[in-house]
């Protein structure tokens, strides 16, 4: 099965302007995603989706292909998808897997992206995939950039949010079953064109979390637990944590 990656940036983010241009240990943000998606083995080709030059010529400076996208999308999986529709006919070859790839998540692994887009392999019929991690920190729990989700007993998701959910007694055991959303998101291809033509939720727009788009209108959205533990970068303070933490990984090696 064909399978690609499109890493979606933009430099008007309201939370942390200039985000994917970032310097993380001297290099953009946005390299290290596509650095490290470019490591996996399983993906036939990895691109960045932008709609801003400066992102255009950064990105093709560190040897990345870069698709340019309408500057009116809000939500980063219709970037994706007109992305998708681009390459689809520069390449001539539709590819029968997206997986999405936010730019602030640098701590992705390639075996988090095999991980994430196995379930599809077996089953080509599933949707959409999301990866998620298990929360043990109270501070990420109640962090409303940290999106929560709600499982069901198939590992489908039931609710995500940026409110602390499911409201249980969280203690830093993380014994407790409560996840983090890590946006390493492979859709059936059909399903991607799908999704961008539904019409956008309220839920989906009250939390800003797109994957609502998708349980509003009554699809499944499967989920793949990862041990791999990361932090997304929302905020400045989040990028000095992500640096500590690289920092300490490359002394481990």
């Amino acid at each position: 099965m064909r399978t690609i990656a499109i890493i979606p940036a933009r430099m008007g983010s309201s939370r942390f302007p200039g985000k994917p241009l970032a310097l993380l240990l001297g290099r953009p943000m946005l390299e290290h995603v596509f650095r490290r998606a470019a490591l996996c083995a399983k993906l036939d080709g990895v691109y960045i989706a932008t709609c801003d030059e400066e992102i255009r010529i950064a990105a093709e400076g560190f040897g990345a292909k870069v698709i340019m996208t309408s500057e009116n999308h809000e939500r980063a999986s219709d970037r994706v998808a007109e992305a998708a529709e681009l390459i689809d006919q520069e390449v001539g070859l539709r590819s029968e897997i997206v997986v999405m790839i936010q730019g602030d998540e640098p701590m992705i692994t390639p075996d988090m992206i095999e991980s994430a887009i196995a379930p599809m392999f077996v089953d080509p019929a599933i949707p959409c995939v999301n990866l998620v991690r298990r929360i043990t920190r109270r501070e990420d729990y109640l962090d409303p950039n940290t999106i929560k989700v709600v499982m069901n007993a198939k590992s489908e998701a039931l609710y995500l949010s940026r409110a602390a959910i499911p409201a249980v007694d969280f203690d830093s055991s993380g014994s407790c079953s409560v996840f983090k959303q890590v946006c390493v998101i492979p859709f059936n291809r059909d399903f991607l064109a799908e999704f961008a033509k539904l019409r956008a939720t309220p839920l989906e727009k009250a939390e800003s979390i797109d994957m609502l788009r998708a349980l509003e209108h009554g699809r499944v959205v499967r989920l793949v637990e990862t041990d791999v533990d990361t932090q997304a970068v929302d905020t400045p303070e989040d990028l000095k944590k992500v640096e500590a933490a690289l920092e300490k990984e490359s002394e481990s090696h």
